[in-house]
């Protein structure tokens, strides 16, 4: 049995191009299929978020149209309310690296708000992508691999190959024209080397430790593939 460390969004919002703010946070299905996979695998979870707040769900990912319907959508609001992790998330910035086996961060547009120029844990990742541990990273977590700055200015994940949710979803998902930015756009800014695939459809990219996804339909085979390199 391992520790796996799941690095999560703290925020409740995102803040659109006019100022507004879209209510968000984590979705719910990019944190419930790996929480299972690695639980029956019997791998031990720990919850870390910025501040150490109890990360919000984002509700319209509890909704039974992106949930396969009503039954399965209960399922997985069940197992987000009878996830102790959840509920007694550690600091982020007292994290010690060493003491997990594998780091994951599940999607949401929350990530796009704190994470994306949150310092500890750009320094997390850049630990774990350089330590060799498998790291995952799904559907707009990637935002949080702009903060994964070098010493020079560079970015720590430049040239690295990553899925990560494209402009297509964000504008299918009618939120495109509204955002300050778009995760596809600035990643490839930034010299990482997004590999877009079929909106919607399951997409996960290897490179080297590093897995990632392009949305919640990648989670579950995501954390197939973090399985495996855990042994």
């Amino acid at each position: 049995m391992s520790k796996i460390l799941f690095v999560m969004t703290g925020a409740d919002h995102w803040t659109l191009a006019d100022g507004t703010q879209h209510p968000t946070g984590f979705w719910a299905e990019e944190a419930v299929a790996p929480y299972e996979a690695f639980k029956a695998a019997g791998h031990e979870i720990v919850v870390a978020t910025p501040g150490g707040v109890v990360p919000t769900v984002d509700k319209s990912s509890l909704a039974a149209e992106v949930n396969g319907g009503q039954e399965n959508a209960d399922r997985i609001a069940g197992v987000l309310a009878s996830a102790p992790e959840l509920q007694t998330p550690v600091r982020l910035d007292e994290v010690d690296l060493d003491e997990y086996a594998a780091v994951f961060y599940p999607g949401g547009h929350g990530p796009m708000e704190d994470l994306a120029v949150d310092a500890d844990s750009g320094r997390l990742l850049t630990r774990a992508l350089e330590s060799g541990k498998p790291l995952g990273v799904v559907c707009h977590a990637p935002a949080a691999l702009l903060a994964a700055t070098k010493a020079d200015g560079s970015n720590a994940f430049a040239g690295r190959r990553v899925a990560a949710f494209t402009n297509a979803e964000e504008t299918q998902a009618g939120l495109a024209d509204k955002a300050r930015w778009l995760l596809q756009d600035r990643l490839t800014e930034a010299g990482v080397q997004v590999e877009a695939a079929e909106p919607w459809a399951p997409h996960v990219i290897v490179d080297g430790n590093l897995v990632t996804g392009q949305n919640p339909a990648s989670s579950a085979p995501l954390a197939a593939e973090l399985l495996k390199k855990l042994g």
